[in-house]
């Protein structure tokens, strides 16, 4: 999937590695800085490779690697979706990629894939993250004492 400044390629486990390796916890996700740990990382990466209910794909820049983003928790039956996105660190974040890659994993879910709901949510103090959502076109539907969540339907 190619976008203006953005495109979306399937996530590989070098990918993965390449990702977790310069991954820079966001303050505002987690207090606590995140340590790669290739075995923990390569365990991780082999679980969500096999679940059905997941996918996958690097979120790539000028060439170079800038996120990643996914659907998981696909219900067939249901036609829906959520989805996950995290940027590689804050020299990435406020440039419009984070968005341009939800408009286009967007459209892969509902064009190609055939969903009709796509789901997220986002902690309460990220701010950033609902701006970005109701920018795309998520609707806010309620809150709980953690986060805040969102829904798109197939327009």
């Amino acid at each position: 999937m190619i976008g203006k400044n953005v495109s979306l390629v399937p996530g590989t486990n070098a990918m993965w590695h390449e990702f977790f390796s310069r991954y820079a916890a966001d303050p505002m996700m987690d207090a606590m800085p995140f340590v790669y740990q290739q075995d923990i990382c390569e365990m991780a990466y082999e679980k969500r490779k096999n679940d059905a209910t997941r996918e996958y794909f690097s979120i790539m820049a000028g060439g170079e690697l800038v996120g990643q983003i996914y659907l998981k928790h696909i219900d067939w039956n249901e036609k829906s979706a959520e989805f996950g996105i995290a940027l590689i660190n804050d020299s990435v974040k406020g440039k419009g990629y984070g968005a341009e890659a939800i408009e286009l994993l967007t459209e892969y879910a509902f064009d190609v894939l055939g969903l009709e709901v796509m789901t997220a949510n986002s902690v309460l103090r990220n701010v950033r993250s609902q701006h970005v959502l109701e920018k795309v076109g998520f609707v806010y539907t309620h809150s709980d004492e953690k986060f805040r969540y969102y829904r798109l339907e197939k327009r």
